[in-house]
């Protein structure tokens, strides 16, 4: 027997009604979503496109791919750090150090890619535990250690390269993380398999709620949430086999991104993580281990970053004294707040790396088309980046005030 509020959820007229006005409701709550954020991407790219016809075409984007994998899976760990409502100073460091570790390893000591690769993901867990248990232990502020780390790191990493300076990485697996591309046959299985695995977890999860008689997401939204990824993945696929194909690196980085967003969404450690950014004495008392849940995400998000200076290494093919240095930690940070991540902790979803990181590596590969100097660049990243964080203070009040009435 079919009751009212099933054959109302089934209606596609009262479907469409739900859904506008819980649309309504989040804006009106500050819930923005990703939406500035989209808006703000497509007028970045329709004005660099009509500066420069070159912008869009399928080579350029090939390479805005392979530019954003390093500095975006830097920002993945730091969006698990600001969920906390901390900060890690210390990323980019990390990762020039764990890079240099690598590239040390695998050229002057002769070690497998496999093994160099694991003690630079091992060096970064021990950094983050370190850092993590310095926070949680003694009490001092994140903003203090991580500090501390991004000197004190960036030495190591000197130390580390030695007399040497710049050591070049010999062509193996490790360069072809960011050389290799899929496929055209396998790019287009790949997109429309991610596709129906996302429409079939959908469906499960409603027929779940339905026998659980939990509420319902409207129908509408669920079958557009499906729709527009299926048709975001085909459109990007097919842009990029007009060039080299899909990016290895940019496989793996998306990989990140979703396991990172599955995690803080859908596990109770991620709930966790959460309860502790939004209120972590309200998290101490139900019961969770806040300085359990804290010293991890420092080893997260130190691992990241070590991930992250893999990968930058494999595209330079070498690795420096500047690995990990310039404005690698400020872009990854920029990158997680733009794409929506609020810096007040308990808010934001992983995909925000994703957003962030296109945004400001759309500006800084526009400039470069355009050949403006880095003084323009930093300033345009610098006001987008305010807007961001002005943006997110004005959610949250709007949150207060909807709360209160």
């Amino acid at each position: 027997m079919t009751t009212l509020d099933e054959s109302r959820i089934s209606s596609p007229e009262s479907g469409l009604r739900d859904y506008i006005a819980a649309a309504r409701n989040r804006i009106a709550g500050g819930e923005l979503g990703t939406l500035p954020v989209i808006l703000g991407l497509a007028v970045i790219w329709t004005v660099f496109q009509s500066l420069n016809p070159n912008f869009l075409t399928a080579q350029n984007l090939v390479n805005l791919s392979l530019q954003i994998t390093a500095t975006g899976t830097i920002a993945v760990g730091l969006f698990l750090v600001l969920l906390l409502g901390e900060i890690d100073l210390s990323a980019g460091s990390v990762s020039g150090l764990c890079a240099a570790i690598l590239a040390v390893l695998t050229v002057k000591y002769d070690t497998g890619p496999v093994p160099a690769l694991g003690a630079a993901l091992a060096v970064g867990a021990l950094v983050g535990a370190f850092q993590g248990s310095v926070f949680t232990r003694f009490g001092v502020p994140s903003f203090v250690v991580t500090l501390a780390g991004l000197i004190g790191w960036q030495g190591l990493q000197l130390h580390v390269l030695g007399t040497t300076g710049t050591i070049n990485l010999r062509p193996g697996l490790i360069t072809d993380l960011t050389s290799t591309f899929l496929p055209r046959p396998v790019g287009w299985a790949l997109a429309v398999s991610v596709a129906a695995l996302y429409a079939a977890v959908q469906l499960l999860e409603r027929h779940q709620r339905r026998r659980a008689e939990l509420p319902l997401r409207p129908g509408l939204e669920t079958a557009l949430s499906v729709g527009v990824l299926a048709s975001v993945l085909l459109a990007v696929v097919a842009v990029l086999n007009q060039d080299r194909g899909v990016p290895l690196a940019l496989l793996v980085f998306v990989g990140f991104v979703v396991f990172f967003d599955v995690l803080t969404q859908r596990t109770r450690y991620g709930q966790h993580i959460l309860a502790v950014g939004g209120n972590a004495e309200a998290a101490r008392r139900s019961g969770i281990h806040v300085a359990r849940i804290r010293t991890s995400v420092f080893i997260l998000s130190s691992v990241m970053a070590a991930a992250g200076g893999v990968l930058a290494a494999s595209r330079l093919l070498a690795v420096g004294q500047s690995s990990g240095g310039g404005d690698v930690l400020l872009n990854a940070i920029a990158a997680v707040v733009i794409g929506g991540t609020s810096l007040f902790g308990g808010r934001g979803r992983a995909y925000s790396a994703l957003l962030g990181v296109l945004v400001i590596g759309s500006i800084s590969n526009g400039m470069d088309l355009l050949s403006l100097g880095s003084s323009v660049k930093y300033m345009i990243t610098g006001c987008v980046l305010l807007g961001a964080v002005t943006l997110d203070s004005l959610a949250r009040r709007g949150r207060q005030a909807h709360g209160r009435a």
